[in-house]
């Protein structure tokens, strides 16, 4: 019993579940914006369309009635059966809204990370950043030295495919042949 809490307190100490706790809670919070944002501004919006009223869209399943002040027989939607096409609508609406935003923030964010690498350079691990400080260079320095050797790097492996390019047909199906070959074996 020990190592299970044991397990489970490291499991709910890690970070990644941290950050999903913080996310669920932002999750929540945007949900409430969401909530507002469809129920105040795009149904209000809908229901101006002529014949748009949402709200009231239904499909009475199984009716029940009672009396109204004045004696007359009314519609019992506490207590009847129906199918509320409005609020679904409303639903896929606002999940729409939902993904839109999200989608929209994740691909801010992807393009922000892939923009700083590029200016970054890639990655400077310690060592090769102890060696660079150690010769002088600020971080604008190994910045440019990292993303000179990157480029040297590729300019190196195109020339390598390049040249191991075959011209011909026939070289091509040499190298097939051999490739079956060795997966034969």
């Amino acid at each position: 019993m020990k190592k299970f809490f044991q397990e489970f307190k490291a499991f709910i100490t890690r970070g990644n579940v941290l950050d999903l706790a913080v996310g669920m809670i932002i999750g929540a919070a945007f949900t409430a914006i969401v909530t507002a944002l469809v129920n105040g501004i795009f149904k209000p919006l809908i229901d101006a369309i002529p014949m748009g009223d949402v709200s009231g869209l239904i499909t009475m399943l199984k009716p029940a009635y009672m009396l109204n002040e004045a004696g007359e027989k009314v519609i019992d939607l506490a207590n009847s059966v129906y199918i509320n096409w409005g609020d679904f609508i409303m639903a896929i609406v606002s999940f729409l809204i939902t993904a839109m935003v999200l989608f929209l923030i994740v691909k801010a964010i992807n393009s922000f990370r892939e923009n700083a690498e590029k200016l970054r350079g890639g990655k400077i691990d310690k060592q090769l950043k102890a060696e660079l400080k150690a010769k002088g260079m600020n971080k604008k320095q190994m910045i440019e030295y990292v993303a000179a050797q990157k480029a040297e790097e590729e300019a190196k492996a195109k020339a390598e495919a390049e040249a191991n390019k075959p011209e011909t047909a026939e070289q091509i199906l040499a190298e097939i042949r051999e490739l079956l070959k060795a997966q034969q074996k």
